[in-house]
């Protein structure tokens, strides 16, 4: 009798809890789903496409070291906006200056421009697939992206967004219609391969610059600051940051494992994410090529939406200009007119007739893998710093895991560098290490 008394009074309570913290989780829902999917853009799935299509499944085990590379860099940001109630930029311009402040603005400029471009060249190429023409794509997505922004409160644009990250199940689908031997895909997932060739070094650095982009750090932690996230609801929004990473990749595994079972084997050369889709037609039906082709779209969309506002976010903190989707042209004109200037100069960029898409989209993720370092260095000495995170620092691993993301880059980037100032030595130079 008094066990049960017991039970039916703690079950109310727990219950309680439970229905409060969903409901918690729910409200703080956005900022790490949103960015981390954000990253399968064009340029991301060109990269992943690229990989499966042209090396198989040997890149696949990029995959899981990615993910945990992923998950601790972004909870980093999310954790320092939490804590700290300040963006990326603002940070790093009170602690190293503004000159230094200055010019890595400027090299991340540089850096989201090509991204931007680079989204509405998959705007335009996922379309043409479906007959429509770019010089109708584009100006229509581009009028889109900027009254959604412009025009919307930060609410609604974050229901926006949230609502595009379900639609990229276009891709485990794609893949899943592809019928790859599941045997295969799960060890190539867990058994490294390095092939001594420059060409996959670069795939290498791109695939990890296309999935830890440097604008990711800047927009996270911004969104979460917008968001008001305080330190006492920051457990939530670590799980909103798992979550979304974990979704991230899992749809960038699927494009590697689609195109490595159908593309590959084929002999088939692609050179876009679009070519990607047109490829599966024959290799897999128009269903899997439509929905691979939709899903460029979505995706190409949803990140012409998030670059420029991204790079409107960290310039205009980093320059200490007001900013923010809630306030309007009078009360943050520097932020409005700098996210207008971005829209237009890629939106036009794409409609240059024979401007070389592919190397637009692809570069422009290896130089987010070759600039990622530099980044991360910041961070991590801006989160170690117990003047603005208190108790709240970085733990032993999670600094163990970001110093060695740093190393890996940096030495992969040299090698990259290396091969293309003295083409063939980087071979040669994995071919006497044996790999």
């Amino acid at each position: 009798m008094f066990r049960g008394l017991a039970t039916t009074r703690l079950a109310k309570p727990f219950t309680q809890i439970n229905t409060r913290n969903i409901l918690m989780f729910l409200a703080l829902l956005g900022p790490g789903i949103i960015t981390a999917n954000v990253d399968n853009d064009a340029g991301g799935i060109a990269t992943y496409s690229l990989a499966g299509a042209d090396y198989g499944l040997t890149l696949l085990w990029t995959m899981l070291p990615t993910t945990v590379a992923l998950v601790v860099v972004q909870e980093m940001c999310a954790r320092m906006g939490a804590v700290t109630g300040k963006g990326l930029s603002d940070l790093i311009r009170e602690s190293f200056g503004v000159k230094i402040t200055f010019y890595v603005m400027i090299a991340l400029l540089l850096t989201n421009l090509g991204n931007a471009i680079s989204e509405f060249a998959g705007i335009a190429a996922s379309l043409e697939i479906f007959g429509i023409s770019k010089y109708i794509s584009v100006p229509a997505s581009s009028v889109v992206v900027w009254l959604l922004i412009v025009k919307g409160s930060y609410r609604t644009v974050e229901k926006v967004f949230l609502v595009a990250c379900v639609v990229y199940i276009a891709y485990p689908i794609a893949a899943f219609m592809a019928g790859p031997h599941w045997g295969e895909v799960l060890l190539a997932s867990v058994k490294p391969t390095i092939q001594a060739d420059g060409g996959f070094i670069m795939t290498m650095i791109g695939l990890v610059g296309t999935t830890i982009a440097p604008w990711m750090q800047f927009y996270q932690q911004s969104s979460v600051v917008e968001k008001g996230i305080t330190p006492e609801q920051y457990g939530f929004t670590r799980l909103d940051v798992i979550i979304g990473c974990i979704m991230a990749i899992v749809v960038a595994f699927f494009i590697v494992v689609a195109c490595a079972t159908t593309i590959h084997p084929s002999g088939v050369k692609i050179k876009t994410a679009a070519d990607a889709a047109v490829a599966l037609k024959p290799l897999v039906g128009r269903h899997a090529s439509a929905i691979f082709a939709f899903g460029l779209f979505n995706a190409s969309l949803f990140a012409a939406c998030i670059l420029p506002l991204s790079t409107a976010y960290y310039i205009c903190e980093g320059l200490g200009w007001e900013s923010g989707v809630d306030k309007d042209f009078d009360e943050a004109p520097q932020f409005f007119w700098l996210f207008t200037a971005i829209i237009a100069i890629s939106a036009i960029a794409i409609l240059v007739p024979s401007a070389p898409l592919l190397k637009i989209m692809f570069l422009s993720q290896v130089v987010n893998g070759a600039v990622l370092p530099f980044v991360l260095i910041f961070i991590l000495l801006l989160v170690n710093d117990r003047r603005l995170m208190g108790d709240r620092i970085n733990g032993p691993v999670f600094n163990g895991i970001a110093w060695l993301t740093v190393v890996v880059m940096i030495v992969l980037t040299a090698a990259m560098t290396l091969d293309m100032v003295w083409p063939g030595s980087l071979t040669s130079l994995l071919a006497s290490l044996k790999f």
